[in-house]
């Protein structure tokens, strides 16, 4: 197949894919619903291939159109860095960003301090939050781009999955916390999809364990292992000096992948955020080298 995407129609295509219906990418892309639709099927006659189907009133993605969102965005991307690259006008405004604080400490400095080198006269607003909080705020439009712990839900579907990192039981190395019966737990709050997915494993294995602390503040969880207090659960990025890392030579079987995602609302761009999500994107894949080499 030769010839050359359209990158407006791929802007449409991810305005879709982001908001969950053409009427709201209309809105988005300022155009008429009619010129979105017309858009989409040249789309899909370039492609050959159908790239949504009919769930209801929203426009789902196909299997194809997953797999075209992905180079999409990259495509999108790269033009606008490209263009950001040769601009001369600096960038001002205010850009409001998320991210649980189980991520805050590892990636902030790094791309907060990218960010205000490139942009010295932008203003930017950090609201640490759980993912579900999170992702409200993005759909209420009270963030513009957020940081986020991705799993397989219905509401996730706009996000880009960046990162993937273990996700590991730890204690302290100066305790033996990990061999009491039960076995203690500092985890998040009933909702937390890393909490469902440790318990399940200590059902599986036939495990006892007690819940002796739950909370959604990492610090706070992070504190408690450090004190030899109980045992958590936490992703490679979130790991902090005086910790130990349990495996099955311990009794812990593995547990999931942790994926971390960049979620953006799906009704407000600008170059500010778009060369926010650059620093991020850059600043993770710095830290994957970084923890290779390591």
């Amino acid at each position: 197949m030769a010839g050359t995407l359209d990158l407006d129609q791929l802007r449409t295509f991810i305005a879709i894919a982001e908001s969950g219906s053409f009427t709201r990418a209309a809105n988005v892309v300022h155009k008429t619903q009619s010129a979105v639709s017309m858009q989409m099927r040249r789309l899909e006659d370039r492609l050959g291939r159908p790239i949504f189907v009919r769930d209801g009133r929203q426009s789902k993605l196909s299997e194809d159109g997953e797999r075209l969102l992905h180079y999409a965005r990259r495509m999108v991307r790269l033009n606008d860095e490209t263009l950001s690259a040769f601009d001369e006008d600096e960038l001002t405004g205010r850009v409001r960003l998320g991210t649980p604080d189980d991520y805050a400490d590892r990636f902030l400095p790094e791309i907060l301090a990218r960010f205000a080198r490139s942009n010295p006269r932008a203003e930017v607003t950090v609201v640490c939050a759980p993912t579900p909080n999170l992702v409200e705020c993005l759909r209420a439009n009270d963030l513009d781009i957020s940081i986020i712990t991705h799993v397989d839900k219905p509401e996730h579907f706009a996000a880009e999955v960046v990162r993937r990192e273990p996700l590991l039981w730890v204690s302290s190395v100066r305790h033996d916390v990990h061999e009491e019966d039960p076995l203690p737990l500092a985890l998040g709050r009933p909702t937390c999809d890393w909490r469902a997915a440790g318990l399940a494993e200590l059902e599986r294995t036939g495990r006892d364990y007690r819940i002796l602390y739950a909370s959604w503040n990492s610090a706070a969880v992070g504190a408690t292992v450090l004190a030899g207090l109980a045992v958590s659960i936490l992703p490679e990025s979130a790991l902090r000096p005086g910790m130990r890392i349990l495996t099955e030579r311990d009794g812990f079987p593995p547990l999931p992948l942790c994926e971390i995602a960049i979620m953006r609302s799906w009704d407000h761009s600008s170059p500010l955020v778009d060369a926010l999500e650059a620093h991020i994107l850059s600043s993770l894949d710095n830290l994957s080298m970084a923890t290779a080499a390591e």
